[in-house]
């Protein structure tokens, strides 16, 4: 695949941007809610959204495509929604934030095993350096090693493994469905898998308005809308270029806790943004350098 072009970037950098903020708003409902009722709730508000798109851009629904979209829906939104919602019961953000990252050597396995891409130096020289800086950002303090906490942390990995496994499947779909057809399809059908677990928990959800709030939020914009976008940028780039988003995401999540939360700053987010950002470029093959010198030529 070709380098990644600056407005791909970008749009990688606003997807890691609307995801860094899930992390927070998790951290918010999932106590109050539940797991079960959250991730029901916020994969429903992210299908109404879609349907509303659909019908202003007067696409149909790809129902013959009914079994694939199951399949990826239960990959890429039923499975790592719940997870993560549960997994923020016991594990602090951080570390959420920093087991979401492996989704990023899951993809590059993923697409090399499907020949949709290449294994390549650059790329683990990059996954390192996303990992070494992303532990840079979110500054990781000693936890007790419960059982439940370790748990927790599998299920990351799991959520992980479902997102960068899925990632070259979802791209393969991208030339049977329109992006926006795919993102509806998937979260419609996850909505269907979780909506049993949420109706047995309900009667002990807590229906608060900051919970509400950030469900609301994700399920329009983290969700939604992102999923959209996703779906638009990996149809033109690789599976992995389009997982290499998931290392800036906790640059964002940590920005957000400080801006909105008041959260203090870790003396390792310059070097640690930094090292995500030379890790996203080297996984990508995005060339900042190349792209100023494409601007001062007129030619961005």
């Amino acid at each position: 695949m070709p380098p990644v072009k600056s407005r791909h970037f970008l749009q990688l950098v606003l997807l890691s941007a609307l995801w860094g903020a899930s992390f927070l708003f998790i951290r918010i409902a999932s106590p109050v809610l539940g797991p079960n009722v959250m991730a029901a709730l916020r994969i429903g508000l992210a299908t109404l959204t879609l349907i509303g798109i659909m019908r202003v851009a007067g696409e149909r629904w790809p129902w013959r495509h009914w079994r694939e979209l199951l399949g990826l829906g239960t990959l890429t939104v039923a499975a790592p929604f719940l997870l993560y919602s549960w997994a923020a019961l016991y594990l602090p953000a951080g570390y959420s934030s920093l087991l979401n990252t492996m989704a990023v050597p899951f993809s590059v396995l993923a697409a090399a095993w499907m020949k949709e891409d290449t294994l390549s130096l650059r790329k683990w020289l990059g996954c390192l350096c996303g990992f070494a800086g992303v532990a840079l950002i979110v500054q990781l303090g000693p936890v007790q090693p419960t059982p439940a906490l370790l748990i927790a942390a599998a299920g990351c990995i799991v959520a992980s493994a479902c997102y960068g496994i899925s990632t070259t499947w979802m791209k393969r779909a991208t030339t049977r469905m329109s992006p926006l057809s795919i993102a509806a399809g998937i979260h419609a059908a996850a909505l269907v898998l979780l909506l049993p677990g949420a109706a047995w928990s309900l009667p002990e959800a807590r229906f608060t308005t900051g919970a509400v709030a950030a469900v609301v939020v994700m399920g329009v914009f983290t969700s939604g809308l992102a999923y959209w976008l996703n779906l638009r940028v990996l149809s033109q780039v690789s599976p992995v270029a389009a997982m290499s988003s998931a290392f800036m995401i906790p640059l964002f999540g940590v920005a957000w806790g400080h801006v909105f939360l008041g959260e203090a700053l870790g003396p390792g987010m310059l070097w640690g943004g930094a090292l995500v950002l030379v890790a996203t470029g080297l996984v990508t093959g995005f060339n900042p350098l190349r792209w100023l010198a494409a601007l001062r030529l007129g030619k961005g």
